[in-house]
């Protein structure tokens, strides 16, 4: 049997908040709000809409990481981490948020050992910050700054954990869902195969039964 690789989201997935926009509306120029709004209405993909607007983070390196220390993570995450080893499943944090935030934030939970696909910081040194997407691909269905089916398709057996938009695509290609929030009806409106999880503990206590669930799936299919 090929190992599990669990991809995990974090911006409403691991964190409770999303990271980002936190950032975004405390320390960025409010113009961050007129580019969401045209990514919402599609007028650009994620990956444009976040280089513009990481752009306008006004801000030293010490106010960021403040502010990021600040941010919880879901409680059940380190002992779900802990279980997936026990199991020899692999855990990859894949978002299309930005790294330094996240690496911050699980090293400060003892998780920074983690691998994480995300998009990359750039700070000037003084106060300005900028993106790169390291993790992009030119046919993503959703020009996301990290395209999560790009990576996906890189591993056997994968196990999506998310919630939201940026995961939407994905989860139809992962061999099984774990999801929370919007991905929920996402994934009820298009008859994926999923589990509907309200946080971590409970994604914990689901993991001995994966292949089983993944079966189902693949049955189904």
């Amino acid at each position: 049997m090929s190992q599990w690789t669990i991809l995990c989201d974090f911006d409403g997935t691991i964190a409770g908040d999303d990271v980002t926009d936190v950032l975004l509306s405390r320390l960025a120029a409010p113009e961050w709000k007129r580019i969401e709004a045209d990514w919402q209405r599609g007028v650009i993909g994620s990956r444009e809409c976040m280089t513009q607007q990481v752009a306008l983070i006004d801000a030293s390196r010490q106010t960021v990481d403040a502010l990021l220390d600040t941010l919880p993570i879901d409680p059940g995450f380190p002992d779900f981490v802990a279980e997936a080893r026990r199991q020899d499943m692999s855990v990859m944090v894949v978002s299309d948020g930005l790294d330094y935030a996240i690496s911050r934030i699980l090293a400060r939970h003892g998780l920074g050992h983690l691998p994480v696909r995300a998009n990359h910081v750039v700070h000037d040194g003084v106060r300005g910050w900028s993106m790169l997407s390291p993790y992009a691909y030119a046919g993503c269905a959703a020009a996301s700054g990290t395209c999560k089916c790009s990576i996906a398709s890189q591993h056997a057996d994968t196990l999506l954990v998310g919630d939201g938009r940026s995961d939407f695509c994905v989860a139809d290609s992962a061999d099984y869902v774990f999801a929370k929030h919007r991905l929920i009806t996402h994934c009820r409106g298009l008859g994926i195969p999923h589990q509907p999880i309200a946080d971590f503990h409970e994604a914990r206590s689901l993991l001995a039964r994966l292949p089983e669930l993944a079966m189902a799936r693949a049955v189904a299919c």
